[in-house]
């Protein structure tokens, strides 16, 4: 699986992965089509990690910083997959972690 390149989801939000190194690492750019900050959507950085294996359906981890519009940070994990037309698609999972103004207000801060 490459990861370089455009990706979109189902929701519309798309992004850009950089060059992917030798060692598995990437950075790129996520603009995601969903948010409930008051600020408007804008490109935040990402920055990740690939496990390079030999059979193309690589796992992968990356972190989204919404500094720019938001005062929380994302995490993704998923896997590449090779459909039955050969398209590569990610599955992923994630996690987001709001701010929150006090520990008493923890148990909401993450979704």
């Amino acid at each position: 699986c490459n990861l370089t390149g455009w990706w979109e989801n189902d929701l519309g939000s798309k992004m850009q992965v950089f060059k992917v190194g030798n060692d598995g690492t990437f950075s790129g750019e996520y603009h995601t089509a969903v948010s409930s900050a008051k600020k408007p959507i804008q490109l935040s950085p990402l920055i990740g990690s690939q496990h390079l294996d030999e059979d193309g359906q690589c796992t992968f981890g990356f972190t989204v910083n919404w500094k720019k519009f938001s005062d929380s940070t994302a995490v993704f994990v998923g896997q590449c997959f090779n459909d039955d037309d050969g398209k590569e698609v990610l599955h992923t999972s994630w996690l987001l972690r709001e701010k929150v103004g006090s520990e008493t207000d923890d148990w909401r801060a993450t979704r």
